[in-house]
């Protein structure tokens, strides 16, 4: 088997999310994220993905900024460490 074998069609983010980097467990369902355009927020943890989805530091997740407050936002989605991997191979998450 080849590396193109292994390699996933991923979820990329659309017009209004940003990739970002989960840096610290707040409590509370919130969590510190560094995304892709330099910006630290705080990102809430959506009621559908709480207790389904678990969200630990260093993850890669999809976020989606808050209109009104650029320094808030909701987490869309979680990557797999392998799908993390291959991102970061491809060049869309500098860390």
């Amino acid at each position: 088997m080849s590396d193109n074998d292994s390699r996933k069609n991923l979820r990329m983010p659309e017009e209004d999310e940003v990739f970002a980097v989960v840096m610290d467990m707040l409590g509370a369902n919130r969590v510190k994220v560094r995304c892709m355009d330099g910006v630290e927020r705080t990102a809430r943890i959506p009621g559908k993905m709480q207790k389904r989805i678990w969200i630990r530091e260093d993850d890669v997740v999809l976020v989606e900024p808050w209109d009104w407050q650029d320094e808030k936002a909701d987490i869309t989605w979680r990557y797999e460490k392998q799908d993390a991997d291959q991102l970061r191979e491809e060049g869309h998450i500098q860390e």
